[in-house]
């Protein structure tokens, strides 16, 4: 599979770097600063060209690579419609549900596959956590909450753009716990009721929230706790909780590092919880995550390109993840 890359910035370069260690390849990249673009070209390989049209136009070519800020997502999907192109968007999948809908809307129209990184699905905690619940070794969920405690520094947030409604659409919730929250509904549900407040700009000068806290009910009954801020110094590794009838576990960072649970010892043996303690968590560091969910990830992406399927994050998933960010957000305004 050869990648088109849209925005040549620091995630992008995970995202070569996966593709490399999973046998795709970087056919051509661009950037609105051209000479970024022949840096990411000359490092990663493949041809450096003026446009996302242009890229799309390269016949080798098998799928666009949005790693821009997220208020640029529609109009590369559109093209990437236009020329047949499958595509994969960067989290969050956009500055709004109503963006995000048209993208899903363009895509089923013009039979692309649309996906959206969502990485932390494919770690070890989460897939595991996926099948435990689903065999109901938890029991019935009673509560399942994300705390994301990062920092971000004066320089993270230096650039107008950063923090910003128009470009990255909000703060910390939307940018830094979007993972946390796509994992809270793909294990716990649906979300039915939300009360929420925040503070904008608690410590850094941005227009946006760096602190806020919310309170759900889940469809099926379950309450939690999201909290997502990025100006708790020095930041501590983030956590999802899932409290059932039979016991608890917690997923730190990337890893599962607890599994308290009653009964379970059969379980166990057949499918035993990959417990551990070697955290990565961008808790004060954005790249300082691990590449292995990122090459699972795309590795599904191309075998649903293939096999002309959903990827198991495409743009209802990136979409229900939004929405729950929206209603948030919405709450604290009113």
């Amino acid at each position: 599979m050869n990648a088109g890359i849209v925005g040549t910035g620091a995630i992008s370069h995970k995202h070569a770097q996966a593709y490399k260690n999973i046998g795709f390849r970087v056919a051509a990249c661009t950037d609105i600063n051209p000479a970024s673009a022949r840096a990411f070209a000359e490092k990663h390989g493949g041809v450096a060209v003026g446009s996302v049209e242009e890229i799309c136009q390269v016949p080798e070519v098998d799928f666009v690579d949005v790693c821009t800020f997220p208020d640029f997502r529609l109009e590369p999907v559109r093209l990437a419609a236009k020329y047949g192109k499958h595509v994969q968007v960067q989290k969050p999948m956009a500055v709004s549900t109503a963006v995000a809908r048209e993208m899903i809307k363009v895509a089923h129209a013009a039979g692309i596959v649309l996906g959206v990184a969502s990485q932390h699905r494919f770690d070890d905690s989460s897939m595991f956590l996926r099948r435990a619940i689903d065999a109901g070794r938890l029991g019935k969920l009673i509560q399942c909450d994300a705390y994301v405690k990062w920092f971000r520094s004066a320089e993270y947030y230096s650039r107008p753009i950063k923090g910003s409604w128009a470009v990255e659409g909000g703060g910390a919730l939307i940018n830094q716990a979007i993972h946390q929250i796509d994992i809270l509904r793909w294990l716990a549900g649906p979300v039915k009721d939300i009360n929420a407040m925040w503070q904008l700009g608690a410590l850094h000068k941005i227009e946006s929230e760096d602190v806020v806290n919310a309170l759900v009910r889940y469809e099926n009954g379950a309450t939690g706790v999201i909290q997502a801020s990025t100006a708790l110094w020095p930041g501590y590794s983030e956590r999802v909780e899932i409290h059932g009838t039979r016991g608890t576990a917690i997923v730190t960072g990337d890893q599962l590092t607890a599994w308290d649970v009653q009964g379970d010892e059969e379980a166990s043996r057949l499918d035993p919880p990959p417990l551990s303690t070697g955290v990565a968590s961008g808790a004060s560091d954005p790249m300082a995550i691990s590449l292995t969910p990122f090459e699972r990830q795309f590795r599904d992406f191309g075998v649903a390109m293939r096999e002309h399927r959903k990827p198991l994050v495409g743009g209802e998933e990136g979409l229900a993840a939004l929405e729950i960010v929206e209603r948030i957000y919405n709450i604290c305004r009113s």
